[in-house]
C-alpha cells in the first residue's frame, strides 16, 4: 500500500514555494502527494524534479467544466475537453505523475435537468478513449472518478464508472473509488468494491465532512475490510478540504472550519490509514 496526501488542502497550484510543506509531508511518512493540475502553464518538469529531490512520488487531479465538457452535444466542446485532457496528461508526464484522477469525464457542477442519456454515454466513451490513447503514449494511468449526485450527473455509482471504463476498453483507463462519494451513493460498501475490483487503480480516503479521516461518520470498518477482501494494495490518498482557498472552499461547499490545522489533519489521517491497514494484515 502507498499513502498519499492531496495538496488541494493547501493550494490549487503547487510550485517550489510549497517545498517546506512537501518536506514536512515526507517527514511524516507519506509516500507521495496528489498535485492539482488546473493551471496548465506551470512548470511541471521543475515540480517533478523538486518532488524527486524530496523523495515523494506523485499522482494528480483535474476536472472538466461546461466550456470543455467531454459529453456535450456540441462536437467542438467535446473536442476541447479531449484536448485539455491531453494537455493535462502532458503536464503529468513532465512532472512524473503515475495516475491522473478526477471527474474529467464530464463537466463538474453542470446539470441539464435530465438523467444521463445514451448519446452522452456514447460521447463520453469516445472522448475518454481518445484521452486514454494519449495517456498510453505518455505512460500515465487514468483514474476516472465518479462523484455524488450533487456534483455531477453523468457518473455517480462506482459500478457505473467501472462499466464506463470497460467500454472505453484501453489498458490506461481505470477508475478510482472515493469514500466520501460512496457514503452518499452506494447501497453497500462491499458490493461497490466487488463490482469495481477489476477496474480499480486508486482510492481517496475522505471523511463525510471532508475533514480528518476517522473522525466522522464514514463506515470505515466496511471500507477497509472490503479493501482487504479484494486484495487492493495501491494508493490510499487523503482528500480533505478546508478554508485556505476561498474559491475551492466555495466549490466544495466548505462553510466552517472542521479541523485544528492542515498539518495535524495530514498527520492524524496518515496514522489512521496505517492503523486500519495494519489491523487487517
Amino acid at each position: 500500500m502507498k499513502y498519499g496526501m492531496n495538496l488541494l488542502l493547501w493550494s490549487g497550484e503547487i510550485t517550489d514555494a510549497q517545498a517546506p510543506l512537501l518536506e514536512s509531508l515526507k517527514k511524516m511518512g507519506y509516500d507521495g502527494v496528489e498535485i492539482p493540475t488546473f493551471n496548465l502553464d506551470l512548470n511541471y518538469a521543475a515540480l517533478g524534479k523538486l518532488l524527486d529531490s524530496i523523495g515523494l512520488e506523485r499522482t494528480a487531479v483535474t476536472v472538466r467544466n461546461e466550456a470543455d465538457n467531454p459529453i456535450s452535444p456540441d462536437a467542438s466542446v467535446r473536442k476541447k475537453g479531449v484536448e485539455l485532457n491531453k494537455k493535462t496528461l502532458d503536464c503529468c508526464a513532465a512532472a512524473g505523475v503515475q495516475t491522473l484522477v478526477g471527474p474529467y469525464h464530464s463537466a463538474l457542477g453542470f446539470f441539464p435537468g435530465h438523467s444521463r442519456t445514451s448519446d452522452e454515454w456514447k460521447w463520453g466513451v469516445e472522448s475518454m478513449r481518445a484521452t486514454a490513447e494519449h495517456a498510453g503514449k505518455v505512460n500515465v494511468m487514468l483514474g476516472v472518478e465518479p462523484l455524488n449526485r450533487f456534483e455531477v450527473y453523468f457518473l455517480n455509482a462506482h459500478a457505473d464508472a467501472a462499466q464506463f471504463c470497460r467500454e472505453v476498453d484501453h489498458p490506461n483507463c481505470r477508475m478510482m473509488y472515493d469514500t466520501f462519494h460512496s457514503n452518499i451513493e452506494e447501497k453497500t460498501i462491499p458490493g461497490a468494491f466487488h463490482a469495481i475490483k477489476d477496474m480499480l487503480c486508486h482510492i481517496h480516503i475522505s471523511e463525510n465532512d471532508r475533514s480528518t479521516p476517522g473522525f466522522g461518520n464514514v463506515r470505515w470498518k466496511e471500507n477497509f475490510d472490503a479493501i482487504r477482501d479484494i486484495g487492493y494494495d495501491g494508493w490510499l490518498v487523503i482528500e480533505a478540504f478546508g478554508l485556505a482557498l476561498p474559491e475551492l472552499a466555495a466549490a466544495t461547499r466548505i462553510w466552517r472550519r472542521m479541523f485544528d490545522n492542515e498539518l495535524k489533519l495530514a498527520e492524524d489521517g496518515l496514522a489512521f490509514m496505517k492503523q486500519q491497514v495494519a489491523m487487517r494484515k
